[in-house]
């Protein structure tokens, strides 16, 4: 493929959905069957004319994650940083959520996990496990299983 095409393709992909860089220029790499300098000067150019920002990309997918899938904000931080998004843009991006938003997903997830562990011996280490796996912090896992204890 050539680079004005390749380029063509990503600027309609871009502006049907947002990407982070690094992702683009990784599958960039494999389109252009491993020319990273031409990948690089695609991914300038979209870069450039805002086909892609990071920023935005932290913010689309830290709201999308929290509101939509339930992720706490240790689960987005670890997601986002894997994806080379740098710690001030994931800052910024996780002060978007919420809290008490964030709290009352907590809430409703642990609370249909602990129905289905009605009768379990393990059901508060269970809880404890599930809240920690979905990306919250200990202190608010704990907090929710008080309550709901």
């Amino acid at each position: 493929m050539d680079k004005d095409r390749t380029l063509s393709k990503w600027q309609r992909n871009c502006a049907r959905a947002e990407y982070c860089s690094s992702v683009v220029f990784r599958r960039l790499v494999k389109e252009l069957e491993g020319d990273a300098q031409a990948a690089g000067e695609i991914l300038d150019s979209l870069l450039k004319d805002r086909f892609i920002d990071d920023g935005r990309y932290a913010s689309a997918f830290a709201r999308e994650k929290a509101s939509l899938q339930g992720w706490g904000p240790v689960k987005i931080r670890f997601q986002l940083r894997s994806k080379g998004i740098s710690d001030s843009l994931i800052d910024a991006a996780l002060s978007e959520i919420e809290p008490e938003k964030a709290d009352e997903i907590l809430r409703k997830l642990m609370s249909s996990k602990a129905h289905s562990l009605e009768g379990d011996p393990q059901k508060r280490l269970k809880l404890l496990k599930y809240g920690l796996g979905r990306g919250y912090g200990y202190d608010e896992v704990e907090a929710v299983l008080s309550s709901l204890e």
